[in-house]
């Protein structure tokens, strides 16, 4: 198992992964993304922010990193932090628990790169997923109704989001 930096070549693979995890939130939820743009995965593919997990040559998680993230975390945002973003198991490598693996991931990254706080989100009313970052280590830090959602995707229009972060020490 390895973790490398996503690739150009590698944006059709995510674009597929993230069809298939949006078919897949429509089994279990009345929410689901409404896709992202080609344009914002490039942009994060060529900063360096776009992860892939690898394992035996296929493609089996796929990631993205932030480093601010100020309209969800307001004046928090200042502290030092690294955002998970969009993660998303290929189904054929489901149950490989993928969500900790990232997270051992971040902690060496934020060691390393002098970051204070691995910090994420999910919807507010997505119990399931609450408590398995939970399970995960994240502290669940608060939940927040979004008013200022201009630039994000469309899936974020006036939504509760839960919060969460793991302090690195």
């Amino acid at each position: 198992m390895e973790i490398l930096l996503s690739q150009m070549t590698d944006i059709d693979t995510i674009f597929e992964l993230y069809d298939d995890a949006i078919a897949f939130q429509k089994q279990v939820s009345t929410k689901q993304w409404r896709g992202f743009e080609r344009a914002l995965v490039e942009t994060e593919i060529q900063k360096g922010l776009q992860y892939k997990i690898i394992i035996n040559g296929a493609v089996a998680c796929i990631f993205a990193i932030a480093y601010n993230d100020e309209i969800f975390w307001g004046a928090k945002d200042l502290q030092p932090s690294i955002y998970l973003h969009r993660i998303v198991t290929n189904p054929t490598f489901r149950g490989h628990s993928f969500v900790k693996v990232i997270i051992e991931w971040a902690k060496e990254y934020c060691k390393e790169n002098n970051r204070q706080f691995i910090r994420m989100d999910t919807w507010g009313d997505n119990q399931r997923l609450i408590d398995y970052y939970i399970t995960c280590g994240f502290e669940h830090t608060e939940t927040i109704l979004l008013s200022n959602t201009e630039g994000l995707p469309a899936h974020y229009t006036a939504m509760e989001l839960a919060l969460f972060e793991i302090e690195v020490i």
